[in-house]
């Protein structure tokens, strides 16, 4: 490890709890081994060796609506109160290398490092977000695009979480982007037995566009012996207890809350089969390659998805689970009813033969060697 005296200094930004945010813990807790890091987000420190500035809750990524029909891009973004709180915790302050967190991120890490030694991640194809919402699409899209143009395109380097986004970047912005994934960290765990009920799980966001509902009529209608929990944050209150209302009706479903992220794979481990349907109502969704797919693998669970491409690589690739031929209830009705023990034990042996390619530590060595490459990392 290097020393503390020697060690460059590294600031990471994002606007969410970082401490519940999988993608930028991973980064959080490589490079504290090699930098002096300083992270900005929302909640508790995130790691016990970096300084946190946390930003409070009041002051959130939200966009004044005026300037941005006015087109004030500039003005719109540092009006943003997230952007205003980062930027009063970080006056006066400078860093040899950052990381910037989504694109929103990228102008405040500007201001306390060079940018050729500023790494952006970008979570999402940003400009075409929320484009199912023809309002966003109208008013708000511009504004990533800008944003992406403007800031990401300069930054030292990009990544982004999928080939199909890191595509998109280049052909519609100019964005030229590396890939890492959301592989989650390897862990020394067995794929548990199946018995003669298939345990089903799914962990996310609570999101109307997910189609959780959706999901719990599925297993309803199912002839296949099998139960479903959902572990979800609470990104949505009132969708939230329409799923637990619903859930209330039947005796193989349970909605329950989120489990911190240091413990959600070994609780899916109790669990058979991860469900990842996401539907493509956006072209972020279309090409979605999300977290909950590499924790179900390191869980030793079967994976059960749509035709979601990338997603769909992977699951063939490695031979994890069934493809729904779509993403209707009865596309997962269909594969619930086709299921088996013995299949499942299979695909659960699939995803054990697998974990330790499909973990973090190969993802993870892309950003190192992107952020050694930048001049920070060299002063």
């Amino acid at each position: 490890m290097t020393t503390q005296r020697t060690r460059p200094t590294m600031v990471i930004v994002a606007f969410s709890p970082l401490a519940r945010d999988a993608r930028v813990l991973k980064q959080i807790r490589h490079f504290a081994d090699h930098y002096a890091v300083t992270t900005v987000g929302y909640g508790p420190v995130p790691d016990p060796r970096v300084e946190h500035l946390e930003l409070p809750a009041s002051s959130q990524n939200e966009l004044d609506g005026r300037l941005i029909t006015l087109r004030a891009y500039r003005l719109a973004h540092r009006a943003v109160p997230a952007v205003r709180a980062t930027r009063a915790l970080l006056r006066g302050r400078r860093f040899d290398v950052g990381i910037a967190d989504d694109v929103e991120t990228i102008p405040v890490v500007f201001g306390v490092v060079d940018r050729t030694s500023v790494l952006a991640d970008l979570h999402e194809y940003s400009p075409r977000l929320h484009e199912e919402n023809a309002a966003w699409n109208r008013r708000i899209a511009p504004y990533y695009a800008w944003l992406t143009r403007r800031f990401a395109a300069r930054s030292g380097v990009v990544t982004t979480v999928g080939q199909g986004l890191a595509d998109e970047y280049l052909r519609s912005e100019g964005v030229r982007c590396q890939v890492v994934t959301n592989a989650a960290p390897y862990a020394e765990l067995a794929p548990a037995p199946v018995g003669g009920n298939i345990r089903l799980v799914h962990s996310g966001a609570c999101l109307r566009n997910r189609q959780l509902m959706e999901m719990i009529d599925a297993v309803a209608a199912s002839s296949t012996p099998v139960s479903l929990d959902l572990y979800l944050t609470p990104n949505d209150p009132q969708y939230l207890q329409e799923l637990r209302d619903r859930a209330a009706s039947l005796s193989n479903v349970r909605v329950n809350d989120a489990v911190p992220y240091e413990s959600l794979v070994a609780t899916l481990n109790g669990f058979d089969v991860g469900i990842a349907l996401i539907p493509p109502v956006t072209f972020s969704y279309r090409w979605s390659l999300p977290n909950k797919l590499f924790d179900y693998v390191q869980a030793r669970l079967a994976v059960a998805i749509g035709p979601s491409p990338e997603m769909a690589r992977i699951v063939e690739d490695h031979r994890l689970g069934p493809i729904a031929d779509g993403f209707a209830t009865g596309d997962l009705t269909n594969l619930l009813d086709a299921l088996t023990p013995e299949a499942v034990t299979r695909f659960k042996a699939a995803s054990h033969a697998a974990a330790r390619e499909l973990s973090a530590g190969t993802q993870i060595a892309v950003w190192e060697r992107l952020v050694r490459s930048l001049p920070g990392s060299r002063r």
